[in-house]
């Protein structure tokens, strides 16, 4: 059974830090490219960042490039995203999600095999 399951989410200010993480279990998470999207309320799943299964390659959305940072520890089957410098437009829920096909980068949600349940995260301002 997969299982992804993201935390690290909360209510922040703007101009503060949260690291989320996700957990992968039952897969070979050494397999898999991990990717971090997020939705907003009234708004469609986008493409935030996505990370190779051995962490050399990285690729960001313009709009958090900069700001938040992927990385991932295959040791411990898990994937971060540090976000710095939140902004109120990066209130959203934040989903990881595992990718086996290994055509990296891969930008859009269909590609992806297995999706976490999301974590929230809200930015005031």
């Amino acid at each position: 059974q997969v299982q992804l399951a993201e935390s690290g989410g909360g209510l922040v200010q703007a101009g503060d830090s949260l690291r989320l993480s996700c957990a992968a279990s039952g897969i070979t998470f050494s397999n898999y490219d991990m990717g971090w999207f997020r939705q907003a309320p009234g708004k469609e799943r986008e493409f935030v960042s996505v990370i190779n299964r051995n962490g050399a390659l990285t690729y960001y959305a313009n709009s958090v490039k900069g700001r938040f940072t992927i990385s991932r520890d295959n040791a411990k089957n898990t994937v971060y995203l540090q976000m710095n410098s939140l902004k109120p437009e990066d209130t959203a829920v934040y989903y990881c999600a595992a990718e086996r096909s290994g055509l990296m980068p891969t930008f859009t949600s269909k590609a992806y095999d297995y999706w976490g349940q999301g974590t929230q995260v809200t930015v005031s301002s």
